[in-house]
């Protein structure tokens, strides 16, 4: 189903490139990361920015939540990470430094004890002491576009510009796994929420769901993007999958079946990142035409008459 009229408010504008977008557990605020090497957190029903932090030097990748809400952690391409107080704005500590390339990616791990970073290497730190604790890991042949924690905390997935997809043993970080299957590289994975699913976005133009166990492919590839398959995400009960492409077209998936339940069309250039609200019921997306959109996720599309 092609949906056009799901937005949610107008689209909240920012200057440069929105890279990144994760929601704060209140569903009331969004933090997004741009181009401008600026992280602002966003009121999603007002469009308000209700604080803006400065200190990276380069585009900022990612920007991410940590699990109590109080900490962000940002990456960025001037080869940092830097940990901020949510509340106030201000950084915690001196930025972590030890990448020696661009920081693509970066992720808080379930019990917020520890995020995992990627350039050609993963890494992973002690929110505690800001230092590398594990790492940096070696198997991929390329960067490593996107790092996420299992749910329990013992595993780490990765996603390379080498196309493959590879599990790691978030405590030893020895290589448990790697998957193989797309033709071309692979930007975004994440775990499913009972942590038994991964789910990755590739450039060639497919989600793909693999069991986290055994590293086969569950399934056929998701097919329907027109372009590179730039972010994926899980809902949070686990039924639904979002991706965001080049294409500039969001997409729900029947995360069991496959199925494409709406695509959704309204931004203007490239979606680079995609995530659901935490109840569920609403999408936040980030693109290259300046803006983060909020649009409706619910399951109430299947009986509009569009």
């Amino acid at each position: 189903m092609d949906v056009d009229s799901a937005a949610l408010g107008k689209p909240i504008s920012i200057d440069k490139s929105v890279r990144s977008v994760a929601w704060f557990s209140d569903g009331k605020r969004v933090v997004v990361g741009c181009g401008d090497a600026t992280i602002r957190i966003l009121d999603v029903a007002t469009a308000a920015t209700l604080l803006r932090f400065i200190g990276h030097t380069g585009d900022v990748r990612r920007v991410v939540v940590s699990p109590n809400q109080k900490v962000l952690a940002s990456c960025s391409h001037d080869m940092t990470i830097r940990l901020w107080d949510a509340e106030t704005g201000l950084a915690i500590a001196a930025p972590m430094t030890g990448h020696t390339g661009l920081v693509w990616f970066v992720a808080f791990s379930p019990d917020g004890q520890h995020i995992v970073s990627s350039d050609e290497t993963i890494r992973i730190w002690s929110i505690e002491t800001c230092t590398t604790v594990l790492g940096p890991l070696h198997g991929h042949t390329n960067f490593v576009l996107s790092v996420a924690y299992s749910p329990d905390c013992s595993r780490i997935v990765s996603g390379s510009l080498d196309k493959t997809i590879r599990v790691w043993d978030a405590r030893t970080g020895d290589s448990i796994l790697t998957l193989r299957g797309n033709i071309d590289i692979v930007q975004s994975v994440a775990y499913s929420p009972d942590g038994s699913r991964i789910v990755s976005g590739s450039w060639d133009r497919t989600v793909r769901i693999w069991d986290a166990t055994t590293g086969q492919l569950v399934g056929s590839p998701f097919e329907g993007h027109t372009n590179w398959v730039l972010s994926v995400a899980y809902s949070p009960d686990g039924t639904r999958i979002v991706s965001g492409s080049e294409d500039r077209t969001i997409r729900i998936w029947d995360a069991a079946t496959g199925a494409s339940i709406a695509t959704i069309r309204g931004h203007t250039s490239v979606v680079l990142s995609v995530a659901f609200s935490p109840d569920g019921r609403r999408l936040a997306s980030a693109s290259g035409d300046g803006t983060v959109r909020t649009w409706d996720a619910t399951d109430e599309w299947r009986s509009w008459n569009i």
